[in-house]
């Protein structure tokens, strides 16, 4: 691998701010509906917020320290973060829950459309512009690009219904209350989220270039 440059270092650090902004708003996102739904932990632990510190020092290691070491060992941004839950709450509120887990999804979604139409609104302004030499798209485009690729990933991968991902909760809005208390008996219950996560990683690089291609190609302008 070859060693990074000044150009790569901004890049990389353009990643970084917006990983770090998205998944605060993930998780932010989780904390709100919580709150809206009865369980106020995540709000009392001051999670409903944009502002990324709460979340960073629930998951300093997730939220920093892997990324920043995924990008410069694999010129990638992987990482995590969690908002707290009352499992009791869970059990009584399984569909509530069940929407707990969708909103985080649903704000990368938000993000995703947002950057989107960030993007064509540079395009209609003739604002997209490409270095002849590199190829690269201009820093404003590049940053908008950035927030709508990493916010489809993180969106559509968390959706996967295997735990400790957010679709493995989800799912409960299709199941009777009854039928989503033995699943969360079995859910909870269960050891599989460091195998579920291992299979929904395998799962998730064979069809996310087919999710990010016809995503690309009904959201972006042509350029992209």
């Amino acid at each position: 691998m070859p060693p990074l440059g000044p150009q790569d270092l901004v890049l990389g650090f353009i990643a970084f701010v917006v990983f770090l902004f998205s998944t605060t708003c993930h998780e932010a996102a989780h904390a709100l509906a919580a709150k809206i739904g009865g369980d106020p932990t995540a709000a009392a632990g001051g999670q409903v917020s944009l502002n990324p510190v709460p979340h960073i020092l629930r998951s300093p290691f997730g939220m920093v320290v892997v990324p920043i070491l995924s990008f410069l060992f694999f010129r990638s941004m992987m990482g995590w973060a969690s908002a707290p839950f009352d499992p009791t709450w869970e059990r009584r509120q399984p569909h509530r829950s069940a929407w707990m887990a969708l909103a985080g999804p649903a704000a990368n979604f938000t993000l995703m459309l947002l950057a989107a139409a960030g993007l064509w609104w540079l395009n209609a302004a003739g604002m997209i512009r490409y270095d002849p030499e590199t190829g690269h798209i201009n820093f404003l485009a590049h940053i908008f690009y950035v927030f709508f690729s990493l916010n489809l990933l993180l969106g559509t991968f968390n959706l996967l219904p295997v735990p400790p991902l957010d679709g493995s909760t989800a799912i409960m809005l299709l199941m009777s209350e009854e039928r989503a208390h033995r699943y969360l008996d079995w859910l909870r219950g269960s050891s599989y989220a460091m195998a579920g996560l291992i299979v929904g990683m395998l799962i998730f690089r064979r069809i996310f270039p087919f999710i990010s291609g016809f995503a690309s190609q009904w959201l972006l302008p042509s350029h992209f």
